[in-house]
């Protein structure tokens, strides 16, 4: 396809980012009811958690070099992208509303799991305190959402595919390390979702009237998460139903529970990197 651009202006209704956000929040309270607040809901996140014991052995000096450089890895790399994308588009407003949109996913986080969220002791062997979200996945996804929204439309769903990659292996690790549930993790890519929505309400209310034309993103970004997405999906989803429905048998399959709350983390993030991607398809 030859590219072709399209006339714009910052002034899009920002209706597209509230609902958004509003399914976000949506999404958010949905599983923290099941996976937190049910007996069938603990024990599925507890029987993923517990699966993770096959491969810790091999996975675990990797996983906890991860977690150990991620902080420090996540603030500086996402600041340092950032900054030369700002540079080279001349757009210290979108930093400005990327940082901000960061920092309120990882304030939110720790505000959600240490003051306002609480986990009741249903009988579920394991950890019993609050976990949810999880701190480290939101901020290296916060990270990634800094640099996709300081991205320029044509690139966006590269920085998506590359911040979502980025976001899942954190949260995986947090999950191989025994450090979360797959709940946990999910719930705090929701929360940088909604912050990504609340970044894309402020940049189009913001930006005036200032008309700005542009090319097209490529469908190809689309199609390529796409590819990704989809067998994920069936996994986790195939998982889950197997999961649920022998969770209080005799043969409750944690390694099954384990694939799927590991595919789950992966279709998840990827499902916001394409809801991301369409979203923001035409902002600048």
């Amino acid at each position: 396809m030859g590219n072709w651009n399209v006339r714009t202006t910052s002034t899009t209704s920002p209706l597209r980012y509230f609902v958004g956000a509003l399914c976000s929040i949506a999404v958010f309270i949905a599983i923290y009811l099941f996976s937190v607040r049910s007996l069938a809901g603990q024990t599925m996140d507890q029987l993923a958690f517990d699966g993770a014991e096959f491969g810790r052995r091999s996975v675990t000096p990797f996983t906890q070099q991860v977690l150990d450089a991620l902080p420090v890895v996540s603030v500086v790399a996402g600041m340092v992208v950032a900054g030369i994308l700002t540079a080279v588009r001349r757009n210290m407003r979108t930093l400005i509303i990327a940082v901000g949109a960061a920092l309120g996913a990882v304030l939110t986080t720790q505000l959600l799991k240490g003051w306002l969220l609480t986990r009741p002791d249903l009988g579920v062997d394991g950890y019993a305190g609050n976990s949810f979200p999880s701190g480290h996945t939101t901020v290296a996804a916060a990270s990634a959402l800094a640099v996709f929204l300081v991205s320029s439309p044509r690139t966006r769903w590269l920085s998506a595919l590359a911040g979502t990659a980025f976001a899942v292996v954190a949260g995986v690790s947090t999950l191989a390390n025994g450090w979360h549930r797959p709940s946990d993790v999910i719930a705090a890519l929701l929360v940088v979702a909604l912050w990504g929505c609340g970044g894309g309400v402020a940049l189009t209310v913001w930006r005036g009237d200032d008309a700005t034309t542009m090319k097209a993103p490529p469908a190809a970004g689309a199609r390529i998460q796409l590819k990704i997405l989809v067998p994920l999906l069936v996994v986790a989803v195939s998982a889950f139903l197997v999961t649920y429905f022998r969770a209080f048998g005799s043969t409750p399959g944690p390694l099954i529970a384990y694939v799927g709350g590991v595919s789950a983390i992966i279709a998840a993030g990827f499902t916001v990197a394409l809801t991301a991607t369409r979203l923001f398809s035409r902002l600048p």
